[in-house]
């Protein structure tokens, strides 16, 4: 059965590594044995042979000085030859040098013979003696010429079958070699390549794309591990929410201020017009009462509107895109902040009524609202906050060069879009600084004066509606952001 863990997969691979060491050794083991016989044997010609010079040698000390040591010794030697060759002439019955063992086994009996034969001849009977010499050196060259061609023969057969031997090894090895990489390759693919995939994602996570890691794995171990990751991610996206939700009720207590004065105008002139009407109660005049009363209702209109955005802005509902008037998207929301523009800050709004986007109301006014704000607290004495927008339309020129560069998010560059540019006259940013503002948790502000949260959430909300931001700023001169969405029509 196929293993569907990693575990079982590295022990399998482990345990054909095994077998295939044992398998190499095996094989070298016996490769060794019968080089090892092969050399034994060739020692055993070449002694043979060694053996029958000797003898050689002192047949010819014989025939010269005809001393008994020599004829002793010669014997002696034929006796070593004839022992060697009857000790191993059955063990290499099945080798090709056999039958020349066999006739030098009889070529050395009938040597012996000779000799023997020769040292009992009278030295007065030279005829007998010269013709058995002549036979003794026939037989003797013959027995020198077949010991020396087995050890030749033996020694190119130990010759060949090293290099045989040899070839094989580095066969073994190399089929070993190659079978192990083409195995760690299989092996790789299986086990690192979701590693590596869910590297990847880890990546991705880091830059704050919480998206679900898919792996298209079966081993236990990768699925356990995506599993886990895809619940922490669940719980990272639960927990964003909640830190979401939460800064936006921390702009909210700032916001109530801004709401508070704008509904104190509409609660004065209803305040004003029943205390006329009570005035002038008695009288007659209809056309007055009836004018005062249109007041208090268009206020009461007015104060439940500014109610019902507030509500709208700090309830968690789900998101869901509409068709939204940008113009009137931005006075509602300037509406929320209009108690905190601080004395010689003015907002300049220019938005053409015509501009429309696809996009969440809640979300777009919490995104506008950071970015206002920001560009307000830049702002040391006087100065202008300037908001604008234009359609971007495809045959048009590309990004404009001051944000070449510096957007996060993909640019709808295929699409024709809206362009929001939301630009102060404020301090400006650090060029330093200015790589990190859209990083959660990044703030020059003082401790418990900010959160870091702020550029980070309008980042990812523009991100959420498919569209991308940049920046360009200047220290001294004031920063400008530029939003970029898919136009919808």
């Amino acid at each position: 059965m196929y293993p569907s863990s990693i575990r079982q997969k590295i022990i399998l691979g482990y345990y054909i590594g095994i077998v295939g060491i044992f398998g190499l050794s095996i094989f070298a083991f016996f490769t060794l044995g019968f080089m090892e016989k092969k050399i034994m044997f060739w020692e055993v010609t070449s002694e043979l042979f060694d053996t029958t010079l000797e003898m050689r040698r002192f047949e010819k000390n014989f025939f010269l000085y005809r001393q008994d040591a020599d004829f002793g010794e010669n014997i002696r030697y034929l006796k070593r030859a004839e022992d060697i060759l009857e000790d191993n002439i059955e063990k290499y019955r099945n080798l090709e040098v056999h039958e020349q063992l066999g006739a030098l086994k009889s070529d050395l009996g009938r040597y012996g013979e000779l000799m023997k034969k020769f040292s009992a001849t009278s030295r007065q009977d030279v005829t007998e003696t010269q013709l058995l010499e002549q036979a003794v050196r026939e037989k003797g060259k013959q027995i020198v010429n077949t010991a020396e061609d087995v050890s030749k023969i033996e020694w190119r057969k130990l010759q060949q079958y090293l290099n045989v031997a040899r070839r094989n090894l580095i066969i073994a090895i190399s089929f070993l070699s190659l079978g192990g990489i083409v195995f760690g390759q299989i092996l790789s693919r299986i086990v690192v390549r979701p590693l590596k995939s869910l590297e990847e994602r880890m990546k991705l996570i880091a830059e704050g794309r919480l998206e679900k890691v898919l792996i298209n794995s079966k081993d236990r171990e990768i699925v356990s591990l995506t599993n886990a990751f895809n619940k922490m991610l669940k719980e990272l996206e639960l927990r964003q929410k909640h830190l979401v939700q939460r800064e936006k009720l921390a702009s909210l207590g700032t916001l109530l201020s801004g709401v508070a004065h704008e509904l104190n105008n509409p609660l004065s002139n209803i305040s004003s017009s029943c205390q006329i009407l009570l005035e002038e109660f008695d009288k007659d005049d209809t056309a007055h009462k009836k004018e005062l009363l249109s007041q208090i209702d268009n206020q009461t209109e007015r104060a439940r509107n500014i109610v019902r955005s507030l509500l709208e802005f700090s309830r968690e509902e789900i998101f869901k895109k509409e068709i939204l008037p940008l113009k009137n998207l931005l006075d509602d929301t300037i509406v929320f902040i209009r108690g905190e523009i601080p004395a010689g800050v003015e907002i300049v709004l220019d938005v053409h009524a015509d501009i429309f986007i696809f996009a969440g109301k809640q979300r777009m006014q919490q995104m506008f609202l950071n970015l206002i704000k920001n560009a307000m607290e830049s702002i040391t004495g006087e100065g202008n906050v300037y908001i604008r927008a234009r359609k971007h339309l495809l045959s048009e020129e590309t990004i404009c060069e001051r944000y070449r560069g510096k957007c996060t998010g993909e640019c709808p560059v295929d699409k024709d879009t809206v362009d929001i540019e939301i630009e102060d006259t404020g301090a400006g940013i650090p060029p330093d600084v200015l790589p990190n503002i859209f990083d959660p948790f990044f703030t020059t502000k003082d401790m418990g004066r900010g959160s870091g949260l702020g550029l980070y959430i309008v980042q990812e909300i523009v991100e959420e509606h498919g569209g991308c931001i940049g920046v360009d700023s200047e220290p001294g001169v004031g920063s400008c952001f530029l939003i970029r969405l898919p136009l919808e029509e």
